[in-house]
């Protein structure tokens, strides 16, 4: 399995429009192959975390790269105070 966390920063009172983007866009982003799921995390100090899974890095960058997700990206980035701090893993055990 794939891993990609992304560490966010939400502009001032951004908070309900961008968890409203975040379910819809993903109805869109679930429907390719290899998705496995999709979460906005808030932490205790009300810091922003995405957590993407999927199948394989092949089946992630499809989704990344495809129209559906070149249309949503930059709707999610308005909500963003800044760009996001990502990373990517590959599951080494469960």
């Amino acid at each position: 399995m794939f891993v990609m966390i992304a560490d966010i920063k939400l502009k001032e009172g951004a908070e309900e429009d961008f968890k409203k983007w975040f379910s819809e866009s993903n109805q869109v982003l679930s429907k390719f192959p290899g998705f496995k799921s999709r979460k906005l995390l808030k932490a205790v100090d009300g810091s922003y975390r995405i957590v993407v899974e999927h199948e394989s890095k092949d089946t992630f960058v499809k989704m990344h790269n495809s129209p559906e997700h070149e249309k949503l990206h930059p709707q999610g980035h308005s909500f963003m105070s800044e760009p996001p701090q990502r990373k990517t893993y590959d599951v080494a055990a469960e």
